[in-house]
């Protein structure tokens, strides 16, 4: 387990927080270059990357990230969200929407995803899908049709659940990113988990125009999901990534600490609240302005170089 002091934080970011920035980026850039590595020495017999983890673990930047560096190295590599299988749900009431377990794996049209992932490894021309969450509809997209020697990244939280990939696994790695580092503060641990619902609390305020306490109702859901279909499979990955990037916190404390001043201490939630806030409070804030626009923090906060 690694764990990163907050006051040892506080020091670094006070005397250089340029510094603290390209120390944390270079941390995950060198576990992706690894990752790359090992990726590229098996290209031709696993040309199928599956790479998952749980909510606010980055595995959109972390996939794009990984494809310009095995292009680097000279391999072609295609990115395909998961997301984009999961069944249209448009044709439900409100009510039937709210009974839908959205952490599943029945979320995904199995066999669809079953058949493309076939059809990836035989070198198939394939109609991918592009699902909208906004009206919960699914279309028809671009045809891929994956070259010999070409890879396929796969990202999505089941992307190593075997009752969703099937028989592809033979001829897939399988990559695993998640939070891992703890922050530490006089004798109390903030566990990795509040990472990534700060950067849920980030992207969806932003970006979805989330309440808060929604945000926070929402990722107890998410959690239980995390338990039941995502955490007993991390460890068939033969690749694991902490995107825990040290200096990120002290960029969100900037947006969150107002919000989360303003929620209630009626909220069935606030001892959570309080949790994060305690935190934040400690950590000495620093711009975004120096943040990389490849970085993952770019995900959550805006301005990254990628398209989401």
């Amino acid at each position: 387990m690694n764990i990163l002091p907050v006051n040892q934080l506080n020091k670094d970011l006070n005397i250089d927080a340029a510094a603290v920035v390209e120390k944390g980026e270079k941390f995950y850039h060198n576990q992706l270059t690894e990752c790359a590595d090992k990726i590229a020495l098996s290209a031709e017999e696993k040309p199928i990357i599956l790479l998952s983890g749980p909510s606010g673990s980055s595995k959109t930047t972390t996939a794009m990230r990984l494809k310009a560096l095995l292009e680097e190295k000279g391999l072609s590599a295609h990115v395909i969200s998961m997301d984009n299988y999961f069944y249209p749900l448009n044709n439900l009431t409100h009510e039937e929407l709210m009974k839908v377990d959205l952490e599943a794996p029945s979320r995904v049209d199995i066999p669809l995803l079953d058949e493309h992932l076939d059809r990836f490894w035989k070198c198939l021309p394939t109609q991918l899908p592009i699902f909208n969450f906004a009206d919960q509809t699914r279309a028809a997209g671009e045809i891929l049709c994956r070259r010999d020697k070409e890879l396929i990244i796969i990202e999505g939280i089941h992307a190593l659940n075997p009752e969703v990939i099937g028989s592809v696994r033979q001829h897939a790695r399988g990559v695993y990113v998640s939070v891992r580092t703890r922050l530490s503060l006089e004798d109390r641990l903030l566990h990795p988990s509040m990472i990534r619902l700060m950067r849920r609390l980030m992207r969806d305020r932003l970006f979805r125009g989330r309440r808060t306490e929604d945000i926070f109702l929402s990722f107890r859901s998410v959690q239980r999901g995390e338990q039941l279909y995502i955490m007993p499979y991390k460890d068939s990955a033969s690749v694991s990534i902490d995107t825990f990037i040290s200096f990120e916190a002290a960029v969100y404390a900037n947006f969150l600490i107002p919000e989360l001043e303003a929620v209630s201490k009626d909220f069935e939630m606030y001892r959570k609240v309080e949790e994060m806030l305690y935190f934040l409070k400690s950590i000495t804030p620093i711009e975004s302005s120096i943040v990389p626009s490849h970085s993952i923090v770019r995900e959550f906060i805006g301005g990254s170089s990628f398209n989401y």
